[in-house]
């Protein structure tokens, strides 16, 4: 079953575009990939979509739990939905409301518990083990990777003399896919991966900077905080990509507040942190075409007078 075939109905082909802010700002050719204007409010839904419908029949009838820090929870919720299976989604205790609101809204039972993705997901694990459902991974898995990679297939479809792609990670699923279908079309494009530097499992493991699985995680970029690099992606992002660098919180913060300010959008934290990316080097190239993954605009509004803080910590916030 060919991915961005089975998904052309399913998901919004969103849209590519360039910014005369960030063109001037980095002196590169800049295209933000809006993600964040998916249905769901995240690119998650591609992968989640098309490994719901991969599942046989029987998978299908024994139900469908996952562990998510939100966006893959939504993805799952909406796919499930659709093809008329039950959901139980277990996230993390600190998950922005409007993440968890969304994705009981799609028919999803929630089940909140512990303070990462981590916890989530072995309680995810235990609970499968109990009731013999179908697990669907968030990041680890090849089909989940095959509905991320169609992103990169409308990027090039898009705008074929892209250079340089900019890309969030956590586990890994988004980039391992971009990646892969990037290179297989465009085999001298470059591929960036951007992490949190609170959050830097899969840069620790690619360069021996640090432990591979960490004992905590807290960044404004929940969507990829991460507490242990996946094992398929792994082997994907080693091989086809590029380079992996990482962002402070500053840095994603003062993305995010760019990007609504300038470009009037809302981006989550981890949404921007490709941007971020970006942003931090791009002085160290010659000027190329740049596409930049706004991977999701999930984000909690109550959170922003903390953004603003990030950014501006001597300027004074108002709440």
């Amino acid at each position: 079953m060919d991915a961005q075939e089975q998904l052309q109905e399913v998901v919004h082909r969103t849209p590519l575009q360039t910014s005369t802010t960030f063109n001037k700002k980095t002196g590169q050719h800049v295209y933000l990939k809006m993600e964040n204007q998916q249905k769901t409010g995240a690119f998650k839904v591609r992968g989640a979509s098309y490994k719901v419908a991969c599942l046989t029949n029987e998978e299908a009838s024994l139900g469908v739990i996952a562990a998510s820090a939100g966006n893959h929870a939504q993805g799952v919720a909406l796919a499930a939905a659709k093809r008329g299976i039950q959901a139980q989604i277990f996230m993390p205790e600190g998950t922005p409301r409007a993440k968890v609101e969304a994705t009981q809204g799609y028919g999803a039972r929630v089940v909140l518990t512990g303070e990462s993705f981590q916890e989530a997901y072995q309680a995810a694990v235990l609970e499968q083990d109990r009731s013999g459902a179908t697990f669907l991974h968030p990041f680890d898995d090849y089909e989940v990777m095959a509905g991320q990679a169609t992103v990169a297939v409308e990027m090039l479809q898009q705008q074929p003399d892209l250079e340089r792609l900019f890309v969030p990670i956590g586990g890994g699923g988004l980039i391992a896919g971009i990646s892969f279908a990037a290179k297989q079309l465009k085999p001298d494009i470059k591929v960036i991966g951007v992490q949190s530097a609170k959050a830097p499992s899969m840069y620790n493991a690619l360069y021996k900077k640090g432990p591979e699985k960490l004992t905590s995680v807290s960044t404004i970029a929940d969507g990829i905080a991460v507490k242990e690099r996946g094992r398929l992606t792994y082997t994907c992002i080693q091989k086809y990509v590029d380079q992996v660098i990482t962002v402070e919180e500053h840095e994603i913060a003062e993305a995010m507040l760019m990007l609504l300010e300038r470009e009037k959008t809302l981006v989550e934290g981890a949404g921007a942190t490709a941007l971020a990316g970006l942003l931090s080097t791009c002085n160290t190239f010659e000027q190329q075409q740049c596409g930049v993954v706004l991977s999701g605009g999930n984000m909690d509004i109550s959170r922003l007078p903390l953004i603003q803080k990030l950014a501006n910590p001597k300027k004074v916030v108002i709440a």
